[in-house]
């Protein structure tokens, strides 16, 4: 491996520690107290409280002034000022702490301890004053220094391609990503309460899956060596949830990694959490006041508001949001009305329409492909749309008022999907046959048809209570409510190519 020379000096005062008889990697614990944020929000100089005080932390700056010097040392929390005198981290004749090791053999990325007390300085500045330093850490790679001044920031750590692959450097040096993260943790908790609150119980289905089901996608494929049987990464919980309700819980729900193996894109990521909730005896119609409830408790409690900024948007997550079946909003914004057209003249409607199609492509996708072209682009404040036809929905409950079309609705953000829920299929006839539908358009080449799951229609023999069920994209979520634009600055680390390594002849 080569090194640059900043890193080959590093690792020479490595040595030199080791040699002074300091272990730069120690492994004792070291027994912090504080934070720097704790300090900063709580110390009065009245009170004078403070006074034993014992943080750990990255050293982020460092200005030497002879005997005394001042750093910034920052931790999970923030950052704090920390001063530091010769004679008082040195109270003997020995000054090698100070004089070797803090000039000379620390660098900016180190993990230090810091023993001593909180002050202010004359220059009005809140301070840690060391009255014992340890080095917990030696870093040998040199961090990006992200300056700033008169608000300006310089050589700010800002290419993703490096952020998302060193999601450890961009966490250290932009701490605005590190908040993101700290909101799609209470995101999840909020949502998780709410559901508790409701007498729903948590539960976790199987990753691998012996049929990929729950979903329109296409699968990671794997081999059980000691079965001898194909294996799929799961691309939904759904079908294992439902057979939950079947052996009598009244309501579950599932925060689930799932895996679909089709492209990526700043909304798309093939490894993904889609949180899942079912609930007996409701249907969508419940299913919809429930959603909203909870948008506008999770936007509450991560922005202290339910209107957030996204992109050019104020989308505001409070209230009753626009309830819109999906052939109107067709009528609406592509100017046709396809309710009872068949495949062929739903196949000449798009070709009228520039929509692109594939042969494959049966009469759900074919209204997909519309709806997606000329319709979701348009709903950029919180809206359910409704009423899916039956072609589309090979789990849904036909609708009560017309069995052409599903009680079914997805809630669209900004003109994205959000969540996808139904009132649940529970006729076991019905499903069969809605199976065996998807089976031919698998045969036809539809690549993302579902599977014939003869023992969750087994499962629905024994008889399903009515139910309601519901599936929302926790990264997507998480992306609206914290105003990012890509789904890769809402997961810590996002499915890359391999890293490029240059070959010793490519170098010369």
């Amino acid at each position: 491996m080569e090194y640059s020379e900043q890193e080959l000096l590093r690792r020479e005062s490595l040595s030199k520690l080791r040699e002074l008889g300091i272990e730069p990697y120690p492994a004792a614990e070291y027994p912090v107290n504080a934070t720097a944020a704790e300090i900063t929000a709580g110390y009065d100089p009245e009170k004078s409280n403070y006074q034993e005080v014992c943080i750990a932390g990255r050293l982020m700056s460092r200005r030497i002034m002879g005997a005394a010097s001042f750093g910034e040392l920052q931790d999970s929390t923030g950052r704090i000022q920390i001063y530091v005198k010769r004679d008082e981290i040195c109270p003997g004749e020995d000054k090698t702490m100070y004089n070797t090791v803090w000039k000379k053999l620390l660098d900016i990325g180190d993990v230090i301890g810091i023993k001593g007390f909180a002050f202010i300085t004359q220059t009005g500045q809140l301070s840690v004053h060391a009255k014992e330093l340890t080095l917990l850490s030696k870093s040998l790679k040199v961090l990006p220094i992200v300056k700033e001044q008169d608000g300006q920031v310089f050589d700010a750590f800002t290419d993703p391609e490096l952020r998302y692959r060193q999601r450890y450097v961009d966490l250290i040096v932009n701490p605005q990503v590190r908040e993101v993260f700290v909101k799609r943790a209470k995101i999840i908790a909020t949502m998780r309460q709410y559901f508790n609150e409701a007498g729903c119980l948590e539960v976790e289905t199987p990753i691998l899956q012996s049929i990929p089901g729950g979903a329109t996608a296409r699968p990671f494929i794997t081999h059980h060596n000691a079965l001898d049987i194909p294996l799929y990464l799961r691309i939904a919980n759904e079908l294992y949830l439902k057979r939950l309700i079947v052996g009598g819980y009244n309501g579950v729900y599932e925060f689930a990694k799932d895996f679909r193996n089709e492209g990526m894109d700043k909304t798309h990521n093939p490894e993904f959490t889609c949180m899942e909730i079912y609930v007996a005896y409701k249907d969508y119609n419940w299913m919809m006041k429930f959603v909203e409830k909870m948008l506008a408790k999770v936007s509450e409690a991560v922005n202290g508001t339910t209107v957030v900024k996204i992109g050019d948007n104020e989308v505001d997550f409070g209230g009753s949001y626009r309830r819109l079946p999906m052939l109107e909003a067709i009528k609406e914004y592509a100017g046709v009305d396809i309710s009872g057209m068949d495949e062929d003249a739903l196949r000449k409607t798009c070709a009228q329409l520039n929509v692109k199609t594939e042969p494959s492509m049966g009469k759900g996708k074919l209204i997909d492909a519309i709806f997606g072209e000329y319709c979701e682009d348009k709903l950029i404040q919180p809206t359910f749309v409704t009423d899916y036809p039956v072609e589309m929905s090979p789990l849904t409950k036909r609708h009560r008022d017309n069995p052409e079309l599903t009680e079914r609705f997805e809630l669209f953000v900004c003109g994205k999907e959000l969540a996808n829920a139904y009132s649940e299929l529970n006729d076991p006839i019905d499903q069969l046959q809605r199976f065996e539908e998807q089976a031919r358009l698998k045969s036809k080449g539809d690549d993302e048809a579902m599977y014939i799951d003869m023992d969750f229609v087994r499962a629905l023999e024994y008889g399903m209570p009515p139910t309601s069920g519901m599936g929302m994209g926790i990264d997507r979520l998480t992306m609206f409510m914290t105003g990012q634009t890509t789904i890769q600055d809402v997961l810590f680390f996002p499915q890359m190519k391999p890293e490029k390594t240059l070959k010793k002849e490519d170098k010369k």
